[in-house]
């Protein structure tokens, strides 16, 4: 059986039964060989969603989801589902996300575990939020290029090659704590990266905190938490989507171009480790969060955050609302959080 092109074989390998693909002469399989690479994928229509798990048990959800064809997508064009064990060996291309690493550095018990992985896709917050009820807690949707990402507002932005991009399910039951899970999202990220420098022997890159959903280094924007939130059958649906840069100096800076300037060696970040140490802090942090409330994660937020010292304005009306009083204040080391 020939192919007479890359994108034919692609979607053959996607669709045939394991035992049929194993069974191409190796020269084949060598000349056609499956590459998910973001470069590839951006000149054909289709997508391909990778799915795979940390244990047997999240692979074997996985096969059951893609057996079962559940997954629905808002993008147009077609959306393949793998598994990652069919293309384990096929995949070749070094600058895709790197599945097996991460899943090496992640020691979570519920979140991150069960993966699903695209080179390019519309939005990884779309697919966990109108699949969340046909995915685990904690499933986490990762992609290297993202053409429809989504921001506050409704604003929709591209986001490139070199990004870490990834959105995730939670599910609460109190809605009075719903709004603060954003900030337990923005201080994981910064302690991801804190971890991760510490680990390595490398200089600390200072990420802020923004409030309330901004991430900073060196006075300039380096990523985005994006929380949405449904109701449904007494429960809060919660869709985290987190963007950062790390390899990618444009439009603003990266983790990994200010490091190089803070560093005699050559140091580079890697999106897996950031994303599993993200993980990790954030089941911790997490844990605090509903057992204790914001306010035991609140001094470790403070140091976190750009806007201790500085000065804001405050507008107020009176019972009139005829007149607007403002006063300038300087925030101090706390902030108006809802208390519960």
């Amino acid at each position: 059986m020939l192919f007479s092109n890359c994108s034919s074989f692609r979607f053959f390998c996607s669709h045939c039964p394991s035992s049929m693909l194993h069974s191409l002469p190796k020269h084949i399989i060598k000349r056609r060989m499956l590459s998910l690479s973001s470069a590839n994928m951006e000149a054909e229509s289709a997508s391909v969603l990778v799915l795979c798990g940390k244990s047997n048990v999240e692979n074997e959800f996985a096969l059951s989801l893609k057996s079962n064809n559940v997954l629905r997508f808002l993008d147009s064009n077609p959306v393949s589902i793998c598994l990652h064990s069919e293309i384990r060996n096929l995949h070749c291309d070094s600058e895709g996300f790197q599945v097996d690493h991460y899943m090496d550095v992640l020691s979570t018990s519920q979140f991150g575990r069960f993966l699903m992985y695209s080179p390019r896709l519309g939005s990884t917050h779309d697919v966990v939020s109108h699949n969340f009820g046909e995915l685990p807690i904690g499933a986490v949707c990762v992609a290297d290029v993202q053409t429809k990402g989504r921001g506050r507002s409704k604003n929709v932005w591209e986001s490139p090659k070199g990004c870490l991009l990834f959105s995730f399910t939670i599910q609460m039951e109190d809605g009075r704590v719903v709004p603060l899970v954003q900030y337990v999202v923005s201080l994981a990220v910064t302690e991801a990266v804190k971890d991760i420098c510490q680990k390595k022997g490398i200089q600390h890159l200072d990420v802020k905190i923004k409030w309330p959903n901004d991430l900073y280094l060196d006075g300039l924007k380096v990523g985005g938490i994006l929380c949405t939130s449904t109701y449904k059958s007494n429960k809060f649906n919660v869709s985290a989507g987190i963007g950062l840069n790390v390899s990618n100096e444009k439009p603003t800076t990266c983790l990994n171009a200010t490091l190089q300037k803070l560093t005699p060696v050559a140091h580079e970040l890697q999106r897996e480790d950031i994303m599993a140490a993200f993980f990790n802090k954030f089941e911790d942090l997490y844990t605090v969060f509903m057992g204790q409330g914001f306010q035991s994660l609140e001094p470790l937020y403070y140091k976190t955050w750009l806007h201790s010292g500085q000065r804001v304005i405050v507008q107020d009306k009176n019972d009139n609302q005829d007149q607007v009083v403002e006063n300038v204040v300087t925030i101090q080391s706390t902030f108006l959080f809802f208390r519960v």
